[in-house]
């Protein structure tokens, strides 16, 4: 109890806020991934997938910071989320009331942990930060986005089941954190040092290229057309 200091509150509270800023991306992504699914296995897939992607962030806890150095690790991550985006917004637009069952299901949750642990590494070294060395709290700060990403992913898939057009920000807003990724990688930075309206102008460009290209497929894809 001697650890419960007003230093340590104050770190659990800088965690909490990190993981209320940091963990919106994820929850739009896994809200895309399983709006497609019937209700009972949206809920699966939504606690599983953010359930198994917490342990993943545990485990990458050890090195993320190497990681982040690695040149091409953001890159390719960077072009992952566009895809899974572009691929999400795809199907949306070819068969928006689709339900695909026990292996969409096993797919979705595929996807979640794939893009979740693709975004999570700067979400990563901040709780790993704030909490300065301790263990109670890193676990709090990791264990924490567990109810928080089901809370808010499975109220985003809500919205979106009613208002069809959220679809299509959580997209813009996929493709902008994929653009952002892609621009920060070591190997951009050393060989362009772009400056921050580079940065700027990557995810807005990234963020309208995934609609646009999202909106292509579908209709070479469309019956109908």
């Amino acid at each position: 109890m001697g650890s419960l200091t007003p230093e340590f509150f104050f770190s659990a509270l800088s965690i909490v806020l990190i993981d209320i800023l940091l963990g919106g991306d994820n929850a739009v992504v896994i809200a895309m991934v399983v709006k497609s699914l019937p209700p009972k296995q949206r809920r699966i897939g939504i606690g599983a997938g953010a359930g198994g992607a917490v342990v993943l962030r545990i485990i990458f806890t050890f090195f993320a910071a190497q990681l982040l150095q690695v040149r091409f690790v953001k890159f390719v991550g960077g072009i992952l989320i566009l895809w899974i985006a572009v691929k999400l917004l795809t199907e949306k637009e070819a068969d928006p009331d689709s339900a695909q069952g026990a292996q969409g299901m096993w797919r979705a949750i595929w996807l979640i942990l794939v893009a979740d642990i693709t975004m999570s590494i700067d979400n990563i070294l901040a709780v790993a930060a704030a909490s300065k060395g301790s263990v109670v709290l890193l676990v709090f700060g990791l264990g924490l986005s567990i109810p928080f990403v089901i809370f808010t992913s499975s109220l985003l898939s809500r919205i979106m089941d009613r208002y069809p057009i959220v679809i299509y920000i959580g997209a813009a807003i996929l493709g902008r954190v994929g653009g952002e990724m892609m621009i920060t990688d070591p190997w951009i930075v050393n060989m362009l040092q772009p400056a921050h309206i580079w940065d700027i102008a990557s995810q807005i460009f990234f963020a309208i290229a995934v609609l646009v290209v999202g909106k292509l497929l579908a209709a070479r894809h469309d019956p109908k057309t």
